[in-house]
């Protein structure tokens, strides 16, 4: 049996979410006191996220600071304030299975949330926020006019007070094209020069925030795969559901999964590994999917052929080497390790990639930027994501880095949107690469 201090890795258990006890109010409550009963004892988590300070200032301000005294339609804030960022479960809850406790905070915020959604407590402007697709093809085409909206305090006035998109918040910008849409025009030459080349063939999955909102992180990677002897495709057969995940819309993330599963088979049966480009679409690909899908083998299939873009560009480092010519970039960078990015447990690809740059500073900040999807932009949590993020603002203040970068383009922007550093923009690594060898523009 495995105890407390343990070195047995992490194990998930599925989401059941189709089993009628997954959302019985009476069974569910249950196993939210038994869960906040034993964090209540241990408080290992109060430092990573605003869930366990609400958790335990409900507990310490009941009459007997005990949680029997505590109130379930109180456990709403604490839901509230999960991001999903798999943190406590992945690097501080010894309790987590195989331990006999068998905890699993995140998910269990997840179970409550299906459970609100089951009776209709969900909110209507973050369930369209999700529809990610279907947002990003309205707004590509009349992209100028929904970036100027956005930059508008009068209308982002109006939207604070309308749709709770807090005035405050950064929202992302959409790209004029899509990252499918200028891949396909702009035909890309592999290197045959290079050490890998003929012995790797990568399936960019284009992920929605790429794909329709910035499409040159897209662009850069590609272009170094090439370099580095890479064959690629580009491929987006829709979202990998992560919205609908953070809305505990399960049937929508199961559908997707699906869908796109079912296409992404078809590459893995022509030899190309499938290659996420962001790491929240890398998480579902290789683990959300299959806890959520447990019996379909396309998924099965996705998850043992899905890389990180970032792991990706190390193993073929490793493995077959990189064709010389990186150059230094003195300026050096932040690079802020994403929450989804570490839950893939893979270690810090980002900065073990970056690293491979020759004379060029490289500082990790291990820690969540406090962004989460929706969970920065709305007007309920937008305060507490920065208030989450601000050590990690400090520690990219301090550095005074000239790049900042995330895994997580929201986690990027919100980083960069709170400092104040020589940075330009936020950036995904593999741009940094694309720049480290001369294949950018700039």
């Amino acid at each position: 049996m495995t105890g407390e201090g343990g070195l047995g890795a992490p194990t998930r258990e599925t989401i059941k979410w189709q089993d009628p006890d997954f959302s019985d109010p009476e069974k569910l409550d249950a196993e939210m006191r038994r869960v906040f009963d034993i964090c209540h004892g241990c408080r290992r988590c109060f430092n990573l996220c605003d869930s366990f300070p609400r958790l335990f200032d409900l507990i310490d301000n009941s009459a007997n600071e005990e949680l029997h005294d505590v109130k379930s339609q109180d456990f709403q804030p604490v839901v509230e304030a999960c991001t999903l960022c798999d943190m406590c479960f992945m690097t501080k809850c010894p309790y987590v299975p195989p331990h006999p406790f068998a905890l699993d905070f995140p998910h269990l915020m997840l179970r409550h949330r299906f459970a609100n959604a089951g009776k209709g407590k969900s909110e209507f402007v973050q369930k369209q926020l999700a529809e990610m697709d279907r947002n990003g093809a309205m707004a590509v085409p009349v992209s100028p006019i929904v970036n100027w909206a956005s930059s508008s305090k009068p209308v982002r006035a109006v939207m604070d007070g309308a749709l709770g998109i807090d005035a405050k918040a950064t929202l992302p910008k959409f790209a004029g094209r899509t990252f499918v849409s200028a891949a396909n025009r702009e035909p890309v030459t592999v290197n045959t020069a290079a050490p890998a080349h003929g012995k790797r063939k990568a399936a960019l999955y284009a992920t929605c925030f790429v794909n329709y909102n910035k499409p040159e992180t897209g662009m850069a990677a590609r272009d170094v795969l090439a370099h580095i002897g890479v064959e690629t495709k580009v491929a987006y057969p829709g979202c990998c559901g992560m919205p609908f995940l953070e809305q505990a819309e399960l049937s929508k993330v199961a559908a997707n999964a699906a869908k796109v599963s079912r296409e992404l088979v078809k590459l893995i049966d022509e030899g190309f590994d499938i290659v996420a480009l962001t790491a929240s679409c890398g998480l579902m690909l290789k683990f959300e999917w299959a806890l959520i899908c447990p019996d379909d083998e396309n998924v099965k299939r996705v998850a043992a052929a899905t890389w990180d873009i970032d792991q990706y560009v190390v193993d073929v480092a490793k493995k077959q080497g990189l064709p010389d010519g990186l150059t230094a970039l003195p300026e050096g960078v932040t690079v802020h390790l994403a929450c989804h990015a570490r839950a893939q447990n893979m270690g810090p690809k980002a900065a073990e990639m970056l690293k491979l740059i020759p004379d060029t500073p490289v500082d990790v900040i291990e820690r969540c930027s406090g962004h989460g999807g929706t969970f920065g932009v709305v007007k309920p949590t937008h305060d507490v994501a920065v208030k989450v993020g601000r050590p990690v603002f400090r520690a990219a203040n301090t550095q005074k880095r000239g790049h900042i970068v995330s895994d997580c383009p929201l986690a990027a922007q919100h980083i960069f949107s709170n400092t104040d550093t020589p940075a330009r923009e936020p950036e995904h690594p593999i741009q940094i690469m694309a720049r480290a060898f001369g294949l950018t523009k700039d």
